[in-house]
């Protein structure tokens, strides 16, 4: 993909995010809200999960790269986790957000604006990425983005992605990214890979019956609308045995 085009969409996704209505953006995704915090407890449980399962065993010796940090409220999270800000980096693209963040962030914690596809940095054990992928219209960059994503991944890592599987009728400035793409983004992974999230639409009309309706109706995979994926980094004695 040539430097004309890469930037030609990096331009695309800031103006698409230029016309978005910021204070519809805040209350859709409240946390006062019981769709929202519903929803957010299970993606926690289960990226936990997966952390255990990888054998992080002491988060605050991990290093984590988040690409489109927003206004740092994922790297919040994993401070409480016990992640140690100095360990931690957010990227964001957009100027607005990236202040947000730091406001809200400790001054430990590394921000760096810009396009992640240009990003030059040393190897994190993660690169995270949430709802990035989707707001990507262009699959040259995706696979551009990705690239760059794997190579600051470090040997033994792993790429943490958390992003929609579907198209929302209702907004063609995202497209959804299925789990058969994130095997072509990452064809060198064998990722692990997990249907998370019942589709918003439902979870709002669900959760203003009653709370209690998000898991029973989320137990049908098929109302899950997101992938939360880990995709593994072989470690560098994993490459040469496997030559």
């Amino acid at each position: 993909m040539s430097n004309s085009e890469s930037h030609a969409e990096v331009n695309a996704i800031v103006s698409r995010y230029a016309v978005r209505d910021a204070r519809e953006d805040a209350q859709r995704y409240s946390w006062l809200r019981p769709d929202v915090h519903l929803a957010s407890m299970e993606s926690e449980r289960l990226m936990l999960k997966l952390f255990a399962e990888a054998g992080l065993t002491d988060l605050s010796r991990v290093s984590l790269l988040e690409v489109g940090c927003g206004g740092g409220g994922n790297l919040l999270r994993f401070l409480r986790w016990g992640f140690d800000p100095a360990n931690l980096v957010g990227n964001e693209l957009l100027p607005a957000s990236l202040e947000r963040a730091r406001r809200h962030l400790p001054q430990e914690l590394a921000l760096i604006g810009g396009d992640a596809s240009e990003l030059d940095c040393e190897p994190f054990d993660i690169v995270y990425q949430s709802t990035v992928f989707s707001s990507i219209l262009d699959q040259g960059f995706q696979h551009k983005l990705a690239q760059r994503m794997w190579d600051m991944t470090r040997p033994g890592g792993a790429i943490l992605w958390y992003d929609f599987c579907y198209d929302n009728p209702r907004n063609p400035d995202v497209r959804g990214v299925s789990m058969r793409r994130i095997r072509e983004l990452f064809p060198m992974s064998s990722p692990v890979m997990r249907r998370v999230t019942l589709a918003p639409p439902i979870s709002r009309a669900a959760t203003r019956l009653s709370p209690r309706l998000y898991p029973v109706l989320n137990v049908f995979s098929f109302l899950r609308t997101h992938a939360l994926c880990w995709i593994p980094k072989p470690a560098a004695s994993d490459v040469h045995s496997a030559q």
